[in-house]
């Protein structure tokens, strides 16, 4: 839907199944109602994740024309999407494969390609559209500095490959889209720091070198296109995980022109860890509850002198949980955004109070898309119905955006 900070959508990775097919179904069964719950007669924007192989379905003519005239007829339309998880998401060991194929290949290049493609063909009449990707890769497939190094090259090239195609695109059609890159922990790009370097860099300086030849263009011309067409996805979760002061980072990249494509709005777990062991021990108990095995749920601890300690995934933590230095846990693990108190436990949801009211003050975007992708592994006290989860976590969105200006 459209409010006065932007469009609000959930992300449909939240559904579960490969195909078009599948992934049509869960639409045709949960959007109409949750549409209707959220914002009545209002049309409404989905934020659509399509795997690989239904990016392939999809680029039947004919599957695509049913497409949009379901669109029409149920009052939605499609602005982003997340090209994030190339393959099986859901009912499967998905951990560290979900960066796979990473941005060093030519499958992961073909398969956004494919989703800009289709993204033009279902955007409204000049809207703009994005496309959430990996943060190039995860780092632990590269534990050699030199092919570290070499991966960074070879993924930036890359992606200005896809720069330069919606370049064209938009030189070709009018329609402007842009390739949002997501940090998340133990990415290639886990931070703003990490971000903000690669674009400044890598990314523009061979950007300067590469797109004058292909485009015709001076190297001036060449970032400010890259500028227009690579952006930031701000993950809430993933940045409070690692414990990122929002409005500086926001205030930066509006300093170095640096784009924000899309607002994730996604919750993250927390807990202070107390020096009473039987207390410390409660919590690592209660964090044990969410201990599942199909994605990755990297902790970052934050220690009493300051500084940070970093586990791959939360058995590492758990079995830390005694270490006297740590004095708080932050954990990747996308809770429901409208939840606070989890007992022991609590949520990052004050990262996300705190993002939207700079949103609602200074818009930084137009696009905004919640994404709690985990309700199928969520601990049984948390789980309800797919359609009403998503209402609840839209309407709480939504009321917290309506609320009056000026009250930051």
């Amino acid at each position: 839907m459209k409010l006065a900070s932007g469009h609000l959508s959930y992300c449909t990775n939240i559904h579960s199944g490969e195909s078009w097919k599948d992934h049509f179904a869960a639409l045709k069964e949960n959007f109409p109602g949750i549409r209707e719950q959220v914002c009545g007669n209002q049309a409404m924007g989905i934020g659509l994740r399509l795997s690989n192989s239904a990016s392939m379905d999809i680029q039947a003519a004919e599957e695509l024309k049913e497409f949009k005239e379901w669109l029409a007829a149920n009052n939605a339309y499609v602005f982003t999407m997340n090209g994030f998880p190339y393959g099986n998401f859901h009912h499967a060991v998905v951990k560290d494969k979900v960066h796979a194929p990473d941005w060093t290949s030519k499958e992961r290049v073909d398969y956004t390609i494919r989703l800009f493609n289709t993204l033009a063909k279902l955007l409204p009449e000049g809207m703009e559209g994005g496309i959430s990707t990996s943060p190039l890769s995860y780092r632990f497939w590269f534990p050699d500095k030199d092919d570290f190094q070499n991966a960074i090259l070879i993924a930036t090239k890359n992606i200005i490959g896809i720069a330069e195609e919606l370049i064209r695109i938009r030189n070709n059609t009018g329609v402007k889209m842009h390739l949002d890159i997501e940090p998340e922990p133990d990415g290639i790009l886990e931070s703003a720091a990490e971000f903000i370097d690669w674009f400044e860099n890598v990314l523009i300086p061979i950007s300067k070198q590469i797109l004058p030849d292909r485009l015709n263009i001076s190297p001036e011309e060449a970032e400010l296109l890259i500028k227009e067409h690579i952006c930031l996805c701000y993950d809430v979760c993933h940045f409070a995980i690692g414990y990122e002061a929002h409005r500086e980072v926001i205030e930066l990249l509006d300093s170095k022109g640096i784009r924000v494509g899309k607002i994730q709005i996604s919750a993250a777990l927390k807990a202070d860890l107390p020096f009473n062991p039987e207390l410390r021990s409660d919590i690592a108990e209660a964090f044990e509850n969410y201990n599942e095995p199909t994605y990755l749920h990297q902790v970052v601890a934050r220690k009493e002198d300051g500084d940070y300690l970093r586990y791959r995934d939360l058995p590492e933590a758990l079995s830390d949980y005694t270490n006297p230095l740590v004095r708080e846990w932050r954990a990747h693990f996308h809770v429901p955004v409208f939840i606070r108190d989890l007992g022991l436990l609590k949520s990052s949801q004050e990262d996300i109070i705190e993002v939207l009211k700079i949103q609602m003050n200074k818009p930084f975007t137009d696009h905004m898309e919640v994404e709690t992708y985990t309700w199928e592994v969520l601990p049984d006290a948390l789980k309800a119905p797919i359609g009403e989860s998503i209402v609840r976590e839209l309407n709480w969105v939504r009321e917290l955006l309506d609320q009056d200006k000026g009250h930051e």
